[in-house]
């Protein structure tokens, strides 16, 4: 393994964001729109999959070194399956309570009031794309990226799982600044401090060491998420 490879994937979902919706933007501008970042923000929740492939790639690429294929991260057990959905419908529940209510306290904090949604706004198929295919392949490979590859290894490679919690925690907040990124101090500070509160999952998972309950949450968290603003 090399040491330098966790590290690069706890900011690796913020790069990728950051390129591929830059890459949208410069399609809207070659189109003549005057304001391409901002006309591509919405669609984050669609170029979000090309975000997801490019982790996974990465991800896949690094473990070779270590004899490991990207399979071997997961842990679906069949044997476990209703006890891992009876512990994902709570932690359904905690990471609601941890979005909208991150959510709200930053948008009080910056704002002053309810924030601006960073979804919705897509047409039809799009709004479609982003609910069916979205949650599951974002939650997925998310928890992935943070939990089930960068976590594990920063604790071996720092000898201190408090040191390698922070750092994930960090990175994770700062992923979200970028989903979408709009070129508003404003709007960046408030998507990170709203993710914030999402570090207490991490020593929960550290406790049950099952990825697959933390998976099955964050699909259908994100689901809920796409349905309230692109459909209600």
């Amino acid at each position: 393994m090399k040491s330098s490879a966790p590290f690069f994937m706890v900011f690796a979902r913020l790069l990728f964001a950051l390129l591929f919706q830059g890459l949208l933007a410069l399609v809207f501008f070659l189109r003549g729109d005057p304001n391409p970042i901002q006309t591509a923000a919405p669609w984050w929740t669609v170029y979000g999959s090309l975000v997801d492939f490019a982790c996974l790639l990465t991800i896949d690429i690094f473990l070779r070194p270590e004899g490991l294929r990207l399979s071997d991260l997961f842990d679906f057990s069949r044997a476990l399956l209703w006890k891992d959905l009876r512990f994902a419908s709570l932690l359904l529940i905690l990471f609601l309570v941890l979005g909208f209510g991150g959510g709200m306290v930053a948008g009080m904090l910056i704002y002053g009031g309810p924030p601006p949604a960073p979804m919705g706004g897509l047409p039809l198929w799009g709004a479609l794309f982003s609910l069916l295919v979205f949650p599951i392949l974002w939650g997925v490979t998310e928890q992935l990226t943070y939990q089930g590859y960068a976590l594990p290894r920063l604790q071996a490679l720092t000898g201190k799982t408090w040191l390698a919690v922070l750092i994930v925690a960090f990175g994770w907040a700062l992923q979200h600044t970028a989903l979408p990124f709009l070129p508003d101090w404003q709007f960046v500070l408030y998507r990170f401090i709203s993710t914030l509160p999402f570090a207490v999952v991490i020593p929960i998972y550290l406790k049950t060491k099952r990825l697959t309950p933390f998976m099955l949450a964050h699909w259908g968290v994100d689901m809920l998420s796409v349905a309230l603003t692109s459909f209600v």
